[in-house]
């Protein structure tokens, strides 16, 4: 893939892309209390049940996306998937390298036998919302639920 005359590289996210990774998130989330370390980038980097793909362009990381696969009991072994963090800077949106991103998601769950990959999207991100429906995720089959640390019960119910 070539974004203006200049390959895309999809890759796994290394120590040193911290600071490329902290701005991607920084765009996404739009909050300054972000702390991407490059010491958690090593550690998921060998971990085997978790990718983190960073997309580059002349050097620039201009994407990311992060799955992680989660052990189930449902069909046999298969585990499945669910992606985060998924980012590709509004200058270089349309030109296929949330796709790129995506392919290599797929071939990491697909190499994992995972039975099904899932993502959850803020509710105001509409133009991600019909990326992620080009790109095969169904958005009215399922309803997701999230909530935030701030919000856990700090003693654990019985019963």
């Amino acid at each position: 893939m070539f974004v203006s005359d200049s390959p895309v590289c999809i890759r796994r996210a290394g120590p040193a892309d911290a600071a490329g990774i902290q701005a991607l998130y920084a765009e996404l989330v739009g909050h300054t209390d972000l702390a991407v370390q490059p010491e958690r980038i090593e550690q998921v980097s060998r971990d085997a049940s978790t990718a983190l793909f960073v997309a580059e362009v002349r050097g620039v990381l201009c994407g990311s996306a992060l799955v992680s696969l989660c052990n189930d009991v449902m069909f046999r072994s298969q585990p499945f998937a669910v992606v985060e963090n998924v980012i590709v800077t509004a200058t270089h949106r349309g030109v296929g390298i949330g796709r790129l991103l995506f392919a290599h998601i797929e071939a990491f769950c697909l190499k994992a036998d995972c039975s099904k990959i899932m993502l959850l999207s803020s509710i105001e991100r509409a133009e991600a919302h019909r990326f992620f429906e080009r790109v095969g995720f169904a958005g009215t089959r399922k309803r997701g639920f999230v909530k935030y640390r701030r919000h856990f019960s700090m003693t654990p119910s019985h019963g």
